[in-house]
């Protein structure tokens, strides 16, 4: 019965991506399949709506976070604060090193804005642009823009997906952090080096764009436009909350949205609530985004797949998984089996957040140390969920940078992150256990 309710689930999800509907839909009528089976298993309507409440319990600090995300993004634009830093960073593009700079460019600003999408609607189709105007394939420009911009959303502490496992596990978002970029040095090394190759190898041709000259027709850019992104970056090193350190910096915006860049108070609050639109067509193409309608998308997906969470527990529903991802777990490594279960739940869920619930389901009575448990997930369902090529995860950054959806093949440092954990994890062989 169980495996027949996981198939039609897969089913559901499989037929919404073949039809181009939304995944919300395949999410509802999954929540709705869950619920029956859960009748079928004895209990009462009123118990299974406690169920799924108390799974939507578990993140309902992320959903405020995500508001203040949708905010802070469109502010940033709305402040020259993005501008500035897109027009300062493009500068350092040359021919000769474009790949290796794509990489650490994506890189640069998904950290500071913890966005996957918002980092490829920007920085990643600068870089997509440049490389068609100097004649590079575009799949290799895309695997670098796609290498980039999650790594700031596997390890940003504005990232909604980083927030997503903290909140998850239990733990603290920085301790986090710091583990996961001991844990990234090496495949980031390798990741440079690759680009770095690459680049040198390929055939370069054209001028890159001038880019300070486009958007000084729309921002008027300054290095205090920086502030904002110097307060989050500030206040996180000095470990303040997340939610305390996104407000402190969209305070900080806020004068020079309307000092500065001349907005006045009307416009700033349909830019935090709509997101910022920009009267020049071209800037627009590149900055138009953020707000608070951008995030209601990613908040209904993380309510309704945190609402399975509850009724997965109390029913059942995975309990024969789970006693077949032990079973791995002993014959190869925790690791090896949270990665398995990973790479399966992105190809079914189609999307990175029921891919960090399921494996978090499914794979954390396999550890006992539960920051070690969120740094395995985050080297896990977060960097594999963009290598499915029908999960949104993957395929929406490189639609908005306009690259093919081929350059997952080039996504280096989302292939040797897993693989370099793995193998060490091979090589340790350590013993099963169990989170009290």
């Amino acid at each position: 019965m169980e495996l027949l309710v996981l198939i039609l689930f897969c089913a559901m999800l499989l037929l919404c991506i073949a039809c181009g509907v939304s995944i919300l839909l395949a999410l509802a009528a999954g929540l709705a399949l869950f619920l029956l089976y859960g009748k079928h298993k004895g209990y009462s309507w009123r118990e299974l709506a406690l169920m799924a409440l108390e799974g939507v319990k578990t993140v309902k600090n992320i959903l405020l976070t995500f508001f203040l995300i949708g905010i802070l993004t469109a502010l940033w634009r709305a402040a020259g604060t993005i501008p500035t830093i897109v027009s300062c960073a493009s500068a350092l593009i040359r021919p000769s090193v474009f790949l290796l700079m794509t990489f650490l460019l994506n890189c640069g600003v998904s950290v500071l804005t913890g966005t996957s999408f918002g980092t490829a609607a920007t920085m990643g189709a600068i870089c997509a642009a440049m490389a068609a105007a100097m004649g590079m394939d575009l799949r290799l420009a895309g695997g670098a823009i796609l290498s980039g911009v999650f790594f700031g959303d596997r390890c940003s502490p504005v990232s909604t997906s980083a927030l997503l496992v903290a909140q998850l596990t239990g733990t603290d978002i920085f301790d986090n952090i710091k583990r996961m970029l001991r844990s990234a040095l090496v495949p980031f090394i390798l990741s440079c080096a690759v680009y770095a190759i690459l680049g040198l190898s390929s055939v370069q041709a054209g001028e890159t764009p001038d880019l300070s000259a486009l958007f000084s027709r729309e921002f008027t850019l300054h290095w205090l436009t920086l502030v904002p992104a110097m307060v989050i970056l500030v206040l996180s090193v000095l470990r303040v909350n997340v939610k305390t350190a996104m407000t402190a910096s969209i305070a900080a915006s806020i004068p020079f949205c309307l000092f500065l860049q001349h907005m006045d108070p009307l416009e700033l609050l349909n830019a935090a609530f709509f997101g910022y639109r920009s009267s020049d067509a071209q800037v627009g193409a590149m900055m138009n985004g953020g707000g608070i309608i951008s995030m209601l998308k990613v908040a209904g997906i993380v309510c309704l797949s945190s609402s399975y969470s509850g009724i997965f527990q109390k029913t059942g529903l995975l309990d024969g998984l789970k006693h077949t991802i032990e079973n791995l777990s002993e014959k190869s490594s925790p690791f090896a089996a949270t990665l398995i279960t990973s790479a399966a739940s992105a190809v079914i869920a189609c999307n990175q957040t029921l891919a960090i619930i399921t494996t978090d389901q499914l794979c954390r009575d396999l550890y006992k140390d539960a920051t070690g448990f969120a740094n395995d997930l985050e080297d896990t369902a977060v960097v594999v969920a963009p290598l499915v090529p029908w999960s949104i995860a993957g395929s929406v950054p490189l639609a908005s940078a306009g690259t093919p959806l081929s350059s997952i093949l080039f996504a280096c440092y989302l292939y040797l992150l897993p693989l370099w954990r793995l193998t060490c994890s091979l090589l340790r062989r350590p013993s099963r256990v169990r989170i009290s």
